[in-house]
């Protein structure tokens, strides 16, 4: 998928009325959710764009070693969602905001773990230049956007947690085990872009 056919589709279509999950059934009461927000970007790379990820530093409390997009827990003096996943992109990864063109956002997605995050999709312009906060971010990768939103490049896996069995979304590229939430917005992404349903 080109940049340009990326964003016609993702401004034409219609944004799902709530998030697809890998293991659908009751989800936490959004109500006792910490609120979040991600950026979703997508770089413009010639000649294919890309997905830009990271890699939670191992000793984080939260989702550590997993791969994520940079964002994080609302602030009260954050303006909006939009203003959290910026800030919280420039303070992981050094990612300055003006090389971000916002296109909107996904449906909020509800995790196990207690965060009711919004994703929010944008499209970053290179040149970047980009610094890992140590404290936070291990590494900082690409993967092909097309890729990401091919159907066959899913998986659906489990595996016991806190008592039951729990069924997620995995996209494994190369040393890179992306799944769970992460996996999941991405599928939610490829399906509001009409790439199809595992």
């Amino acid at each position: 998928m080109t940049l340009e056919e990326f964003r016609r589709r993702f401004a034409q279509a219609t944004p799902p009325g709530s998030s697809l999950y890998g293991d659908e059934g009751p989800r936490p009461d959004p109500a006792l959710l910490k609120p979040a927000a991600v950026l979703v970007p997508v770089v413009a790379r010639v000649p294919a764009p890309t997905m830009l990820l990271t890699r939670r530093a191992a000793h984080l409390k939260d989702h550590s070693g997993q791969v994520s997009f940079p964002g994080g827990r609302v602030q009260a003096d954050d303006a909006s969602p939009e203003a959290t996943a910026l800030r919280e992109a420039r303070e992981e990864i050094g990612l300055d905001a003006g090389r971000v063109e916002l296109l909107g956002r996904m449906p909020e997605y509800f995790t196990r773990t207690g965060f009711r995050i919004t994703p929010v999709v944008g499209i970053v312009t290179p040149p970047i230049t980009l610094t890992p906060d140590a404290n936070e971010v291990e590494e900082i990768f690409e993967v092909p956007l097309a890729f990401l939103l091919d159907p066959a490049n899913r998986q659906r896996q489990s595996r016991e947690w806190q008592g039951e069995l729990r069924w997620f979304y995995v996209m494994p590229y190369e040393q890179h085990y992306i799944w769970g939430a992460t996996a999941g917005m991405l599928v939610n992404l490829a399906n509001h872009l009409g790439q199809g349903r595992l």
